[in-house]
């Protein structure tokens, strides 16, 4: 038996049929919300100010462990354990 299974998505600001999901990032938080394309399309223009001036953020590097005051002790005088 086959079946077909139909997703439609619901704008969330309107309530009528929405076009696509758009993701974003806020204060640590992410979202997503589904809006049609009128609402998609304010909601980018609304934060085109902010973007254009903003910095895309990538993945944190992994920090390298900083030598200790007693490990720069110990080579500046050539003791060693």
């Amino acid at each position: 038996m086959a079946q077909k299974v139909t997703v439609a998505l619901e704008d969330d600001l309107s309530g009528g049929p929405a076009d696509e999901t758009v993701r974003f990032a806020f204060g640590g938080a992410e979202y997503e919300i589904d809006l049609n394309k009128k609402n998609a399309a304010a909601f980018r223009k609304q934060l085109a100010p902010f973007t254009g001036h903003a910095r895309k953020a990538g993945r944190a590097q992994p920090r390298r462990a900083g030598r200790t005051a007693v490990s720069r002790q110990r080579t500046s005088t050539g003791q060693r354990r």
